[in-house]
């Protein structure tokens, strides 16, 4: 049993001066068979620590159903890190951001009426308190001075960059506190006078998150931090990708050189991120600063370790950095091979079509939220009056992604991200209108905003009502007649990760064997899927493709290495 404290300049383990070196690995966005692996690469590169959030809805999707297994097995990650002879950092929010849908928080949450996030809202605090109560039961017995091996845990999230609520934050302490956590509790905000003077109280280790100019960025934290060791807690490596955009990449040894910057002025740091990982299924977020983006599926980040977990350059030069400041192991990770290179057909799947009992049927379209779905897609339904001989269809939002049809002849799309909310469409007797959800809001205001068609829906000057809701749950898609489903299967001798080349395809997701592997989209930049080799098995392997525009290719290449997309210059 150790213990682990705050002291006048340094963090104290067993009142020894002790430097943390960590590395942002989120168990969530990595397969479970795969969390060892990634853990003692994070130690061969020299770090001591592994630091991760908990994403309240990866765990409770549906309110009051409580997931600890699998993906979510919170506890069995702190263990493994522990196995690994590693402390760890928790960041239970209850708001992470992270480029995860919604920021972390649940739908059933976000959608309640009236509620008042991130702030002394009476519905919130009851919701959170259930949550970090569940959240602390799992990292209070593990805590260090229990004989386990949390050193730390964060309250709230950048909370200066939101809001300056004294009285919620104090809140999150007293229930952190009573829950059984005597670890230090950290807050952390860029370093912003403004943000650091709102986002933490007095008894709160301050730390910033920044990615360059260190030692300016130091000696403003210090400013807010007066004393106990100076701590960079999201050193910012590299950076995440959106739909239509680049594959962002920061130069190794400019990043290499800031993290020795950090390290000489004995300053202590999270890597964000050690290793990114992938944002499976229906997991990214978007921001949304004037212009709506959604997040990728690969949450590759430019980190040290690669969304597959392979070493990278930046791993390297890294590792050379850290070895001038603390001990590091002379093992170094092998080089992967290159992944198995195949391809195969694949043949339409048909289905019949799915009734209508998950339907709703109101004046105007229900959304997401009311219909209390999940999934990605819902359809909607409206009979166009008798005497329409064509005009324009508009609403006054359409989140995200609309595909308008009429009579089951599709006529184009509406997109978000364009500024769009209206087309032209010809005479008919009923309009259909299927809607992605392609990723929620992860940041700001724009948290927990309704998805689907938004308000009263227009037919030129006069209202469009009688719109029938029906979600459709992806794994079902073949009875949907808007969406394009192809199979196929393969044969592995064993296990292996792969990388699905999505050339030649629309707009969709892939499911292989269980596992959604999340979206694809022509607009790039992300053109291959990352297969985890856990996901795959000896033998007979399935992959399904749901596809919402057009397959002109209808072939699946698996192919030796990731193609992310082009940098930026």
């Amino acid at each position: 049993m150790s213990t682990f404290s705050i002291g006048e300049t340094d963090f104290l383990l067993d009142g020894r001066p002790h430097r943390v070196i960590a590395g942002a690995l989120h168990y969530f966005r990595v397969h479970p068979g795969q969390w060892a692996d990634r853990i003692r690469k994070a130690r061969l590169m020299g770090l001591n620590t592994i630091e991760t959030y908990v994403a309240w809805n990866a765990h409770e999707p549906v309110r009051g159903q409580w997931n600890t297994t699998g993906s979510n097995d919170l506890g069995r990650f702190l263990d493994l890190v522990a196995a690994e002879g590693m402390h760890a950092i928790v960041r239970p929010g209850p708001y992470i951001c992270a480029e995860w849908h919604n920021g972390g928080l649940p739908v059933w949450l976000t959608s309640t009426p009236g509620i008042r996030l991130r702030r002394s809202d009476a519905a919130y605090l009851e919701a959170l308190e259930v949550y970090l109560r569940r959240v602390y039961a799992i990292v209070a017995p593990r805590q260090i001075d229990r004989g386990g091996n949390v050193a730390l845990v964060q309250i709230e999230n950048e909370y200066g960059a939101y809001g300056s609520d004294q009285d919620y934050l104090a809140e999150l302490v007293r229930i952190t506190r009573d829950a059984g956590i005597t670890v230090p509790l950290t807050t952390v905000d860029q370093p912003m006078d403004d943000m650091l003077a709102a986002g933490t109280l007095p008894g709160l280790h301050t730390t910033g998150s920044f990615g360059s100019r260190a030692a300016e960025r130091l000696a403003t934290l210090r400013a807010h931090q007066p004393s106990g060791p100076l701590m960079c807690s999201e050193f910012w490596d590299g950076w995440f990708d959106w739909w239509g955009g680049v594959h962002h990449t920061t130069d190794a040894a400019d990043a290499a050189a800031e993290l020795d910057t950090l390290l000489a002025a004995g300053a202590s740091v999270n890597i964000y991120m050690f290793h990114g990982g992938t944002n499976f299924a229906l997991t990214n977020g978007a921001n949304d600063k004037g212009r709506y983006l959604p997040i990728v599926t690969s949450y590759d980040y430019d980190a040290p370790l690669d969304e597959a977990g392979n070493p990278t350059q930046k791993y390297h030069a890294f590792r050379e950095v850290i070895a001038r400041y603390a001990p590091v192991p002379d093992e170094v990770p092998a080089a992967a091979p290159a992944a198995p290179v195949f391809e195969m057909a694949l043949r339409p799947v048909g289905g019949t079509v799915a009734g209508d009992d998950a339907s709703v049927t109101r004046e105007h379209p229900a959304t997401f939220e009311d219909l209390a779905h999940l999934g990605a897609l819902l359809r909607y339904e409206a009979d166009l009056p008798a005497d329409f001989t064509g005009g324009i269809l508009s609403f006054e939002e359409v989140r995200d992604q609309a595909w308008v049809s009429v009579d089951g002849v599709r006529i184009g799309t509406i997109s978000r991200t364009r500024h769009e909310r209206a087309l032209r469409i010809p005479a008919g007797r009923r309009v259909s209108v299927l809607v992605e959800e392609q990723g929620r809001v992860n940041y700001d205001v724009r948290l927990g905003e309704p998805k689907g068609l938004i308000g009263t829906a227009m037919l030129g000057s006069a209202a469009l009502t009688g719109w029938t809701a029906t979600p459709i749950d992806l794994a079902d898609a073949a009875s949907a007649p808007e969406l394009v489903v192809l199979e196929g299967t393969f044969t592995l001798e064993e296990p292996a990760d792969l990388f699905l080349d999505t050339a030649g395809w629309g707009k969709g997701f892939v499911f292989v064997s269980d596992l959604l592997l999340g979206r694809y989209w022509a607009n790039g930049p992300q053109r291959t899927l990352y297969v985890p080799a856990p996901a795959t098995r000896p033998g007979t392997n399935r992959i399904r493709v749901i596809e919402l525009d057009q397959v002109l290719d209808p072939t699946a290449r698996f192919v030796a290495a990731p193609a992310l997309g082009p940098s930026a210059e």
